[in-house]
């Protein structure tokens, strides 16, 4: 087969993972060219991981509701800078659990992306003890997994 008549899918419907770890920029980065490519929607995720919290913030309704604000500052910044960028239609999507099982399980269901990008490292927490997030993801996923390192 020649290089001429291997075309690979578009992909029209494309859903990030972020974090505040440097594989997830990566991937963030991955998925907007992506998207550009293929002249996508994008929608970029972030999952609220309330185990990080102790007992005492995990109670406070101020400190959840300043956490949350902050995410979702940082959830708007990835999005402008998307469309910066050229990605015609972003959306994002603040959800909260454990980051692999709230992606596969609530996340995909409800955006039904073609392809999910994820970086191959989260950041610190329990899930790190578990194992990879990116690796859960890539297991149970019913679509496309696309890990970037």
């Amino acid at each position: 087969m020649s290089n001429e008549q291997f075309v690979l899918p578009k992909h029209k419907n494309i859903l990030v993972g972020v974090d505040d770890s440097a594989d997830a920029q990566y991937a963030f980065l991955a998925a907007v060219s992506h998207a550009l490519e293929d002249d996508a929607m994008l929608h970029i995720v972030t999952v609220f991981e309330t185990d990080e919290l102790n007992v005492f913030q995990a109670l406070d309704k101020d400190e959840l509701t300043k956490r949350r604000q902050a995410i979702e500052r940082r959830l708007e910044d990835y999005k402008q800078q998307a469309l910066d960028a050229g990605v015609k239609t972003v959306h994002v999507v603040l959800a909260e659990g454990e980051p692999g099982e709230t992606i596969v399980k609530d996340v995909i269901p409800d955006v039904a992306p073609d392809i999910v990008v994820v970086g191959s490292a989260t950041k610190t927490g329990l899930g790190k003890y578990w194992g990879s997030q990116a690796a859960y993801i890539a297991k149970y996923a019913p679509v496309t997994v696309m890990v970037v390192r």
